[in-house]
C-alpha cells in the first residue's frame, strides 16, 4: 500500500494534496474545451455540459449537432440527456439542493427541479429579452446575470424567482466580475464587484461604489467561500489577494504568464488557483505557489473544502491537507496519534514495540483516540480508513473511560460515503461536505439518480425513513414500465404493502400525469386517507368518486370542498344529478346555500320538486323585502308553487300565503291613509296599534275580514283600550253578560294600570272563582270590607281573623262585627 503522504505537496508551510477519484472519466474525443462545466456544491455529484456556441467544434452528424444539456456523475456515467431548445446559454449553475439552473441569452430561466428533465420556467425581465444576457454568476440560492448594456438583474430564491435590477454600473466595458452571496455582506442583500477600467466598482441594490483600485484591469475576480477575501488577476500577471472590504492586501504572486488564465477559483479559504488549458498554479498564504500539468484541457470546480480538477482522463480532488490528517501522517511527526497508529502497525507485527508506544502516550491517549477518528474521517483511501480505525479502537480498548459516539458516527458515515464514492454511483463527496450535507439529503441525491437498493439500506442503516424511496420507485415504474395497468398495480402495491408512511395518491398522481387514469385509480383505491384521494380524483374528472370518498370520510369540511369544485366545474343539472340519493352531500349543500346562493337553494328544491321547501324559501324572501308590490308577487309565486303540490299541507300554506298578501295590502292601504307606518308588523300588532290610535272601526271591519278569532280579538281589543286609557270604553265592555276570554284578563291589566276602582267592577263578574280568589281581588283593590264580605258568604272564619289582622281604621271593627255574627250564631 502507497504512503498516504505520496500525493502530499508542500505549499509555503503548509501541505496540499491531490487525490485522484475516478480514471478514464470521459471519452478521448470528447472535446472537453468546447464545453461549459458546472458542478453542485457539497460533494457535487453531478456535472452538467453544454456544446459552447460560442466556439468552433469538429462536426459529429446530426445527432452531435442538436442541442442537449448532458447530466453526468464525476465518473463519467451518463445521467440523463436534457433536450435544449431555448437558443444559446449563457449561465449554467446548480443550487445548494441540486436544482440545474440554465438560463438562455433572451432572459429565460429554466430551473430543473431534479434529474428527471422536470421544470419550471421565468423570465428575467428588465430589458433581458431586448438586450441579450451577457452572462451568469451562481451562488447556493441565487444568481446574476448581467446584461450586454451592463444592467445586473438578480434572482435570490429558486422557490418563489423574483427578478430584481441592482444599481446601474458605468456603461464602460466590463473586464470581470463576481458575486459576493447575501449571508457573507452587511447589508445581507447580495453584492456585485464589477471591474471596469483602472479599478473595481461595487454594486448593491441602491448604489454603485468606486473602490479606487490601482493597477487595473483586472481580468478575473473570485470571491472566497467564506466571503472574506477576494482574489483579482491584473492584466500584467499579477495576482493580489485582498479581504473582502477593500481595506487589506494579504498577499500577491507574479504568474509570469504571457496569457491569462481561462479560470481563477479558490480552493477552499487558503489557497487560489489559476487554470490555464493544461497548466494548473496553486498560490498559497504568502505568495507560496505549486504547478500542476496535465495532458489536456483542465476544468475548476470549487467546492466547500477544495477544488475538483476534471479533465478527460481522470476526476481529481484539490485540497488542503486536514490539521488531524497531518498530524498522524506527516514525515517524522511524533504525536500521539502518529504512534498510536504505529502501535498498530507493530501489533499487528506482534512486536513489543506496541506496548512500548502505548506506555509512552499513556497520558495523552484519549486525543490520540479523537484524532485518529478524526483523520479517518478525511481518508478517501478505504485502507487507511482502517488502519485509523484500528488505532482508535486500540486505544478506547486501553482507557477506562471514553465515549464511543464519535468513533461509532465515523464508522457509519464512512460506511455510507465508500458506498456513494463507487465509481457506479459517482458522488465524491468528502466527509466534510457530507456533514454539511446531512444524510437525509445525500438520501435524496441516491434517489434521484434511482439508485433505489442503495437509498433503501442507506436509510434503514441511519434508521431513516424510506418511505420516500419506496414512493419514487413506484412512480418512476408507473411512469416508464412497458406491462399492462393491472400488473403495474399489482406489482407496485406488493412492493408498498405494510411498508410505513406510504402515500399511494403520490405514485397515482404520477400514472395519471403520465395518462394512465385507469391505473391511478385503482392505485387510489388502497389511498387510506379520503383528503389525500379527493383532490387527485377531482383532477381526473371523477366527480361520483371523489364524492363518495369524501362522504365516506365523514368529514364534512373535505365534503363541502369536493362540492365547491364540483359545482365550478359542472353543469347545474349535472351537479344536481350527483347530489341524487346522496342525502348528507344534499344536506351540505343545502344549508351553505342557505345563507350563500339563495338562487342555488331555489334551484335544488325544483329540481328535487321539494315545491313546499321551494315556497317557504319565497316566503322568507317576502318577509326581507321592503316594497310591499315585491313582497306580495313573491308570495303569489310561493302560492303558485303549492298549486300542484301533493303534500297534505300545501293547502294550510295556501292559506297562510293568501292572508300574508291580503295583509300586505291592508297595511299598504292603512300606510296610505293614516300616513303611519304599519307595513311590516304583525296583524295582531296592527290591530293593536289602530285600537290605540283610536281607529276601531277599521280594527274591528279588519278583525272581520281576516276572520280573527274572537277570543284573540278580545285580547287585542282590552289590551288596547288599557294602553289608550279608555276607562269609558272599558266601563261600556264590562256592561256586557260575557266575555270569551272572562271577565278576570279585564280585572288583571286595568289593575296593572292602576285604575282599582275599575278594576272592582269585574270582581264581581269573576262567577267561577272561589270567595277566597275574589276576596283577594278586592284586597288588591284596597276594599277590605268587600274582601270580608265574600269570606262571610263563604263562612270563612279563619280568613276573616287573618283579615282583620290586615285591616286599619274603621275596617277593623266592621270585619269584628262579621267575625262577631259568627259568634252569636254559635
Amino acid at each position: 500500500m502507497s504512503s498516504p503522504t505520496a500525493n502530499w505537496e508542500k505549499v509555503g508551510d503548509r501541505f496540499y494534496r491531490k487525490i485522484k477519484l475516478y480514471d478514464a472519466v470521459f471519452d478521448q474525443d470528447l472535446e472537453l474545451e468546447n464545453y461549459i462545466v458546472a458542478g453542485a456544491p457539497y460533494g457535487g455529484p453531478i456535472v452538467a455540459l453544454f456544446r459552447d456556441t460560442d466556439k468552433l467544434q469538429t462536426y459529429r452528424g446530426t445527432q452531435a449537432a442538436k442541442s442537449s444539456i448532458d447530466v453526468y456523475s464525476y465518473a463519467g456515467k451518463l445521467i440523463r440527456r436534457i433536450n435544449w431548445d431555448k437558443g444559446a446559454v449563457r449561465g449554467l449553475g446548480w443550487s445548494e439542493d441540486e436544482r440545474l439552473l440554465v438560463i438562455a441569452d433572451d432572459g429565460t430561466v429554466r430551473c430543473y427541479n431534479d434529474l428527471q428533465g422536470d421544470f419550471t420556467q421565468f423570465s428575467l425581465g428588465f430589458g433581458a429579452e431586448q438586450h441579450k444576457v451577457k452572462a451568469c454568476r451562481f451562488w447556493s440560492s441565487g444568481f446574476v446575470a448581467i446584461l450586454t448594456n451592463n444592467h445586473l438583474i438578480t434572482v435570490v430564491s429558486y422557490g418563489e424567482p423574483r427578478p430584481k435590477l441592482l444599481a446601474v454600473p458605468p456603461e464602460e466595458e466590463i473586464h470581470s466580475w463576481a458575486v459576493i452571496p447575501p449571508a457573507y455582506t452587511l447589508s445581507r442583500s447580495v453584492e456585485v464587484l464589477v471591474a471596469i477600467g483602472q479599478t473595481i466598482y461595487l454594486v448593491d441594490s441602491s448604489d454603485t461604489e468606486d473602490r479606487v483600485l490601482p493597477n487595473g484591469p483586472f481580468n478575473h475576480i473570485s470571491v472566497s467561500p467564506n466571503g472574506l477575501y477576494v482574489t483579482l488577476y491584473t492584466d500584467d500577471g499579477m495576482v493580489w489577494v485582498i479581504t473582502s472590504d477593500f481595506q487589506n492586501k494579504i498577499g500577491e504572486y507574479e504568474s509570469r504568464a504571457k496569457t491569462p488564465p481561462k479560470d481563477v477559483q479558490w480552493c477552499g479559504n487558503d489557497a487560489v488557483m489559476l487554470a490555464w488549458e493544461d497548466e494548473v498554479h496553486l498560490i498559497g498564504p504568502n505568495g507560496a505557489s505549486l504547478k500542476y500539468y496535465f495532458d489536456g484541457w483542465v476544468h475548476l470546480i470549487p467546492d466547500l473544502d477544495g477544488v475538483r480538477l476534471i479533465t478527460n482522463d481522470a476526476c481529481e480532488f484539490l485540497q488542503k491537507v486536514p490539521d488531524c490528517t497531518e498530524n498522524v501522517f506527516k514525515l517524522g511527526s511524533n504525536s500521539p496519534a502518529s504512534v498510536l497508529l504505529d502501535a498498530v502497525d507493530q501489533l499487528e507485527r506482534k512486536s513489543p514495540k506496541a506496548d512500548e508506544n502505548i506506555r509512552l502516550i499513556r497520558s495523552n491517549l484519549p486525543d490520540a483516540v479523537g484524532t485518529c477518528v478524526e483523520a479517518a474521517g478525511q481518508e478517501f483511501n478505504v485502507h487507511w480508513q482502517k488502519q485509523l480505525l484500528k488505532a482508535a479502537s486500540l486505544g478506547k480498548s486501553i482507557l477506562d473511560l471514553y465515549s464511543s459516539d464519535d468513533f461509532v458516527d465515523t464508522c457509519e458515515a464512512l460506511r455510507m460515503l465508500n458506498a456513494v464514492r463507487d465509481y457506479r454511483i459517482g458522488l465524491p463527496i468528502s466527509y466534510d461536505q457530507y456533514r454539511r450535507l446531512t444524510p437525509e439529503k445525500l438520501v435524496q441525491r441516491l434517489i434521484d439518480r434511482h439508485e433505489y437498493l442503495l437509498a433503501i439500506r442507506l436509510s434503514e442503516y441511519l434508521r431513516l425513513p424510506t418511505n420516500k424511496v419506496y414512493v419514487h420507485w413506484a412512480s418512476q415504474k408507473v411512469r416508464t414500465s412497458l406491462d399492462d395497468e393491472d400488473t403495474i398495480c399489482n406489482t407496485v402495491v406488493h412492493k408498498l404493502d405494510n411498508k410505513a408512511g406510504i402515500s399511494f395518491e403520490v405514485v397515482a398522481r404520477a400514472a395519471y400525469d403520465e395518462g394512465r387514469s385507469h391505473l391511478a385509480t385503482q392505485l387510489l383505491n388502497h389511498e387510506t386517507r379520503a383528503g389525500k384521494q379527493v383532490p387527485l380524483l377531482l383532477a381526473m374528472e371523477e366527480p361520483e368518486i371523489a364524492l363518495d370518498k369524501a362522504l365516506e370520510s365523514g368529514d364534512t369540511d373535505l365534503v363541502f370542498y369536493v362540492l365547491l369544485q364540483l359545482k365550478k366545474k359542472l353543469p347545474l343539472a349535472s351537479f344536481f344529478r350527483l347530489l341524487t340519493n346522496r342525502p348528507i352531500a344534499t344536506a351540505v349543500v343545502e344549508a351553505s346555500a342557505r345563507g350563500q346562493d339563495q338562487e342555488l337553494l331555489k334551484d335544488l328544491y325544483y329540481q328535487d320538486d321539494r315545491r313546499l321547501d321551494g315556497a317557504n324559501l319565497l316566503f322568507s324572501e317576502a318577509l326581507n323585502q321592503t316594497a310591499p308590490q315585491t313582497k306580495v308577487d313573491k308570495l303569489k309565486l310561493a302560492a303558485k308553487l303549492l298549486g300542484d303540490s301533493k303534500d297534505p299541507s300545501s293547502n294550510m300554506y295556501s292559506r297562510s300565503y293568501a292572508e300574508a298578501q291580503a295583509s300586505i295590502r291592508v297595511q299598504a292601504s292603512l300606510d296610505h291613509d293614516l300616513d303611519a307606518h304599519y307595513s311590516g308588523l304583525s296583524l295582531n300588532e296592527t290591530l293593536l296599534r289602530l285600537i290605540t290610535t283610536g281607529y276601531g272601526k277599521r280594527a274591528i271591519k279588519i278583525q272581520s275580514d281576516f276572520k280573527l278569532p274572537e277570543k284573540t280579538w278580545w285580547w287585542l281589543r282590552l289590551r288596547g283600550l288599557v294602553i289608550k286609557r279608555d276607562w269609558g270604553e272599558i266601563e261600556e265592555v264590562s256592561k256586557q253578560r260575557r266575555s270569551p276570554i272572562g271577565w278576570e284578563p279585564f280585572f288583571n291589566e286595568v289593575l296593572g294600570a292602576g285604575n282599582q276602582k275599575l278594576a272592582g267592577i269585574f270582581v264581581p263578574k269573576c262567577t267561577a272563582l272561589s270567595p277566597q280568589e275574589r276576596s283577594e281581588m278586592w284586597m288588591k283593590c284596597g276594599m277590605i270590607v268587600k274582601a270580608g264580605e265574600e269570606l262571610v258568604k263563604a263562612k270563612d272564619v279563619n280568613g276573616l281573623e287573618e283579615l282583620r289582622e290586615k285591616a286599619s281604621g274603621s275596617n277593623v271593627a266592621e270585619i269584628q262585627r262579621m267575625i262577631a255574627q259568627f259568634g252569636s250564631r254559635r
